[in-house]
C-alpha cells in the first residue's frame, strides 16, 4: 500500500511504524508540519491496559517507554488544606517529548519517510496519488475540516479555563489540588513523567477566571510557541504553597477551553480520521496521546486484516468506536463534574475526595474498597457517622426518611407500568407483582403510575383511582405489602395527557388504539409524535376537571392506605408537557416562560397535598431535560424542582426525556444521576427535601457509589427488580450484611447466606511457603532515580 499520513505526532508516527512492520513493502509518508523537537505539552500518562497492548505490538517501542517510565500507584486530593491518600490506583508517564523521539526513532529504523517543518500536500491530490489518506492533524484538523459534508463533525467546545503548565516539582503521585481561593474554586491537575519534572495543569470556572484577573490577557493573539507570561506569574503567585518554591515550566502555555470532538462517521472514502481528529477526551480522565495510539494500533490491525481499504475502515470504525465513546461518557460525566466543582465545596473533605474520586463512574466504592480498603471504610463509616446511625452497613442499608415516613433503607423500586389491569382496577397479578418487591427486600415499592380517570389513562390496561372498586382493589395490595413486609407502599397519580388512548406496550408502544379510542387532551394541539393522536387543547374547565380529578384520587389513595403519594410531572404525561416548551405553545397564562408553564402542575400538586394526609409525604417526579434542542433542559430543571419543593414537596423524582418522540438521550450506565446530583445540592438539600436519582442503575455498587459521594439520598431502580425481584435481599447476601436495612421475611431466612458454588466450596491446600503481601499495601510512590524499576 501507498500510504499517506498528515500530522507527525504520537498517533501518526505509531501507525507508520506498525504497518512497516506489518509490511516493510508498504510505502509510507508522514508529513509534519513543526520540527522535530518542538513538542507541545509535558508529561503523557499510560494505562496498564494500553500498555500491553504495545507490548503485544511492537516490544522495541514498548521496551524504550518502559525505561522512561514514571509509576505509582496513588492518587493524592488536597482539598482546601485537607489532605488525602488513596492506593492502588496504578500510572505510567513519559515526558511527551521522549515518546515523540522514540517514535521518531523508530519510523526512521523502519524506513518511514517523514518531511518535517512541511505542510501536507492538498488532500485531494493526496486522495488520488495514495491508497490511504490518515488524517493525524490534531483537534483543528484540517483534513476534517475539508470532508466536514461527510465526518459530520461536532465540536463542543466547553466554558471552564485551563492552561497546561509544568513544574520542576516532582510529585509522587498524581495530584488534585482544590483550593477555595477568594475568587472561587480553583484546581491543579498534577503528575509526575520524569525525574525531572511534573504536568501542571490548572483549571477553573470563567467566572473565577475573570474575578481573579486572570482574563487581563483576553483576546491577545500569542505567536506560535509564546506563552501567557502575564498569567503565569499570577497562577505562580496563587499558587505558591503548592509550588512550595519550585519554579513554573511554560510551553506554548495560554488559556484555553477544553473542545470535545465527535464525528458522525471517521471515514470517508480513501480518507480515515485517527487521534484528536477523530475525538477528544477531556484531560481529566485520560490521554489524547493514550487514545491515538490506541487507534494507530487497531487501525493497523484491521488494515492487515481485511482485503480492501473500504472493509478495513468499516472495520475499523466499528471496533474502535464504542471504546472511544465508552471514554468520551466518562470524560463528558468527569469535565462537567469540574465545571461545577464549586457546588461542592461544603461537603465534608473526605466525601468531597471520594465524590472527586468516582465523578466518572468508572471508579466506584467496590473499585476502591479492592484497591484501598482502608479508604474505603474511612468513606462508609463516615457516612454512617453523618446519618447519626453507629450501624457500620453499606449506605445502601443505612435508614433514610421522607419527611415523617421512615424507610429501612435506601432503595425504592421505581414505578414501572405493567399495562395489565382491567377498567383500572389492580388484580391478583399486582398483589404479586408489587407484593414480591417488598418481601425482596426494598424500602419502598412504587405503583406504576394510577390514573386519575378513565380518560387519564395511557392504555385501556392501565391502574386507576376514580371509584371506589379501584380502591377496595388498591386496598388489598397495600394490606398486603404492610402485613408482609417491612416496606413501605407509595402511590404515583398521573395523567396521559397527549400520550393517553393508546395500545398496550407489547402490541405497540404509543400506537393509538385501533378501535375504542377516546379524547386526548394536552396544552396545546401538538402531538407526541408523527403517528400519535393529535390532542385537544384544554380549557380552563377541563384543567378544573383535572384537578378534580387528582383531588379524588388521592383521597381514595389516602382511603386505600398508600404511605406516600408522587405526583407524575414527567416523562411527556398531561403535566410533564405543561412543563415542556416543546408541547406547551399555550399564549395565556399557562403558557410561554416557565413561571407560566409551572402554573397548572403546581396547581394540580398543591390540591393533591391539601388532599392527602398532612403526615404522608407527597412527592412529585421530574423530567430534568427533555433531550432535545429548545427544550427544558437541567437549568430549567432546577427551577421546576425549586417550585416543586417550595410547595411543600418531600423529596423530588429525578428522571428525564419521553416528552417527545424526536428526544436524542445520552444513555450510559447511571446516566441521570448527575441531575439528582445538581438539584439536590442547589435545591433539595438546602431545603430539607429528598432526592431520588433513577435511569441505568442497576448493580448495588452504583446505589453505594451514589449515595456515598451525596449524589443522591435514594435510588429508585425498575428492569433491575424486573429481573431479580429479592435484589435487594441478594444484594445484602452479596455484602454480607445483615441488619434491620434488609430484614428477611421469616420464610425466606435459609436464603440470606450466599448459596455456594463450584468455585466457592472446594477447600484448597495452603500451596505458598510464603504469604502475599497484605492488602493495605497498596501505596506505590514515584521517587526520582526509580525509572528502571
Amino acid at each position: 500500500m501507498r500510504i499517506a499520513i498528515v500530522g507527525g505526532g504520537p498517533g501518526g508516527l505509531y501507525l507508520a511504524a506498525l504497518m512497516k512492520q506489518l509490511d516493510p513493502g508498504h510505502e509510507i509518508t508522514v508529513w509534519e508540519r513543526n520540527a522535530p523537537d518542538d513538542t507541545f505539552g509535558f508529561g503523557v500518562v499510560f494505562s496498564d491496559e494500553t500498555l500491553g497492548g504495545i507490548e503485544n505490538a511492537d516490544t522495541v517501542v514498548h521496551d524504550a517507554m518502559e525505561s522512561r517510565f514514571a509509576r505509582w500507584t496513588d492518587i493524592d486530593i488536597e482539598f482546601d488544606g485537607h489532605p488525602f491518600t488513596v492506593g492502588g490506583q496504578g500510572f505510567a508517564a513519559m515526558a511527551r517529548k521522549d515518546l515523540l523521539h522514540i517514535l521518531q526513532e523508530r519510523a526512521a529504523e523502519l524506513g518511514v519517510t517523514v518531511h518535517y517543518r512541511t505542510l501536507a500536500p492538498e488532500v485531494d491530490e493526496l486522495r488520488r496519488s495514495y491508497d490511504l489518506v490518515v488524517a493525524a492533524d490534531g483537534i483543528n484538523s484540517a483534513v476534517r475540516t475539508k470532508y466536514a459534508d461527510a465526518f459530520v463533525p461536532s465540536l463542543d467546545q466547553r466554558t471552564n479555563k485551563y492552561m497546561w503548565l509544568g513544574t520542576d516539582r516532582v510529585f509522587e503521585a498524581f495530584q488534585f489540588l482544590v483550593k477555595q481561593t477568594e475568587f472561587g474554586t480553583m484546581q491543579i491537575h498534577g503528575y509526575p513523567f520524569s525525574d525531572g519534572g511534573s504536568t501542571f495543569i490548572v483549571e477553573m470556572a470563567e467566572d473565577v477566571w475573570r474575578k481573579a484577573g486572570l482574563d487581563s490577557t483576553e483576546g491577545t493573539q500569542f505567536p506560535p510557541g509564546v506563552s501567557d507570561e502575564e498569567s503565569v506569574a499570577r497562577i505562580r503567585e496563587i499558587f505558591a504553597a503548592e509550588l512550595a518554591g519550585h519554579n513554573l515550566l511554560t510551553n506554548n502555555s495560554r488559556w484555553l477551553n477544553f473542545t470535545t470532538v465527535r464525528n458522525e462517521r471517521w471515514h470517508h472514502h480513501n480518507v480515515v480520521l485517527l487521534g484528536d481528529a477523530a475525538h477528544t477526551a477531556h484531560f481529566s480522565i485520560g490521554s489524547g496521546t493514550k487514545l491515538a495510539m490506541e487507534d494507530a494500533l487497531a487501525l493497523a490491525a484491521c488494515l492487515h486484516e481485511h482485503p480492501t481499504v473500504d472493509e478495513a475502515l468499516t472495520a475499523y470504525e466499528t471496533e474502535r468506536r464504542p471504546v472511544v465513546e465508552s471514554t468520551q461518557r466518562a470524560a463528558q460525566a468527569s469535565l462537567e463534574w469540574f465545571e461545577n466543582i464549586g457546588r461542592y465545596a461544603d461537603q465534608d473533605p473526605a466525601q468531597f475526595c471520594f465524590n472527586l474520586l468516582t465523578r466518572s463512574r468508572r471508579i466506584t466504592f467496590d473499585n476502591l474498597k479492592d484497591r484501598d480498603p482502608g479508604f474505603a471504610d474511612l468513606i462508609e463509616r463516615g457516612f454512617a457517622e453523618a446519618q447519626g446511625t453507629a450501624e457500620s452497613a453499606p449506605a445502601m442499608f443505612q435508614p433514610f426518611s421522607i419527611g415523617a415516613l421512615e424507610l429501612k433503607n435506601r432503595i425504592v423500586v421505581s414505578p414501572m407500568d405493567m399495562y395489565s389491569a382491567v377498567d383500572g382496577v389492580p388484580d391478583d397479578f399486582h398483589v404479586v407483582h408489587l407484593g414480591s418487591k417488598a418481601l425482596g427486600g426494598a424500602g419502598l415499592v412504587m405503583t406504576e403510575m394510577v390514573c386519575v380517570s378513565s380518560e387519564a389513562r395511557i392504555t385501556p390496561g392501565c391502574t386507576g383511582l376514580w371509584n371506589d372498586t379501584q380502591r377496595e382493589a388498591w386496598t388489598r395490595v397495600t394490606s398486603f405489602v404492610h402485613d408482609r413486609s417491612t416496606a413501605k407502599i407509595g402511590l404515583q397519580l398521573g395523567h396521559s395527557g397527549r400520550k393517553g388512548s393508546t395500545r398496550l406496550m407489547w402490541e405497540g408502544m404509543d400506537k393509538p388504539l385501533a378501535e375504542g379510542n377516546w379524547e386526548v387532551v394536552g396544552p396545546s394541539a401538538l402531538p407526541y409524535g408523527a403517528e400519535c393522536h393529535v390532542p385537544r387543547e384544554m380549557t380552563r374547565t377541563d384543567m378544573d376537571a383535572v384537578v378534580a380529578d387528582f383531588v379524588a384520587a388521592a383521597r381514595r389513595g389516602a382511603d386505600a392506605g398508600f404511605d406516600l403519594l408522587e405526583v407524575h410531572a414527567a416523562h411527556g404525561y398531561l403535566l410533564s408537557s405543561f412543563l415542556s416548551p416543546i408541547a406547551n405553545r399555550r399564549t395565556d397564562e399557562y403558557g410561554g416562560d416557565l413561571t407560566n408553564r409551572l402554573r397548572f402542575p403546581l396547581e394540580v400538586f398543591d390540591a393533591v397535598r391539601s388532599a392527602f394526609p398532612a403526615d404522608r409525604p407527597v412527592t412529585v417526579r421530574i423530567s430534568a431535560t427533555d433531550w432535545v434542542p429548545d427544550g427544558n433542559t437541567e437549568h430549567d430543571a432546577v427551577e421546576i424542582a425549586r417550585a416543586f419543593v417550595a410547595h411543600g414537596a418531600a423529596a423530588v423524582d429525578v428522571s428525564s426525556g419521553q416528552v417527545t418522540k424526536d428526544e436524542k438521550p445520552a444513555y450510559g450506565r447511571s446516566y441521570q444521576t448527575p441531575f439528582a446530583d445538581r438539584i439536590r445540592h442547589e435545591v433539595a438539600a438546602p431545603a430539607g427535601a429528598a432526592v431520588i436519582a433513577v435511569g441505568a442503575i442497576s448493580s448495588y455498587d452504583d446505589v453505594n457509589s451514589i449515595l456515598l459521594a451525596g449524589r443522591a439520598d435514594l435510588c429508585a431502580l425498575g428492569r433491575t427488580h424486573l429481573y431479580n425481584p429479592q435484589w435487594t435481599l441478594q444484594a445484602a447476601a452479596e455484602q454480607e450484611y445483615r441488619g434491620p436495612g434488609a430484614d428477611w421475611p421469616a420464610q425466606f431466612a435459609a436464603g440470606r447466606r450466599k448459596p455456594p458454588t463450584s468455585r466457592t466450596d472446594a477447600v484448597r491446600p495452603r500451596l505458598a511457603l510464603l504469604r502475599e503481601t497484605p492488602r493495605d499495601a497498596v501505596h506505590l510512590r514515584w521517587t526520582p532515580g526509580r525509572a528502571a524499576e
